[in-house]
């Protein structure tokens, strides 16, 4: 399995709250809906006022091709529009990783 991981800076004119309210709510939905999407989960800074981002993206998919497919797809376009209606595309890190749990209390 890979993991996109993205580091997420909100546009000027939504502050944190706004940025993270838009993020959770209708565009969870919206990218929860997205083809091959093992796993979703979204991250917030606890002190936003003291971060350098607003948000850590990551979304799981069985391997590459099912990651850009995702993407590829129509509501993969309609999630990135989405996105950077709220969002600055490509002004945080971003990286495709390949995960090793070592620690998994919940199994």
């Amino acid at each position: 399995m890979i993991t996109l991981v993205e580091f997420l800076v909100r546009n000027d004119e939504y502050s944190h709250d706004e940025f993270v309210e838009r993020w959770r709510g209708d565009h969870a939905e919206m990218a929860s809906e997205l083809p091959g999407l093992k796993r979703y989960s979204t991250s917030v800074p606890t002190d936003p006022d003291d971060a350098e981002y607003d948000g850590v993206l990551e979304l799981a998919f069985e391997d590459g091709r099912a990651m850009n497919e995702a993407f590829e797809s129509d509501v993969g376009q309609e999630v990135m529009d989405d996105a950077a209606e709220f969002t600055a595309p490509g002004a945080g890190p971003r990286m495709v990783v390949e995960e090793t749990v070592h620690v998994d209390a919940d199994e």
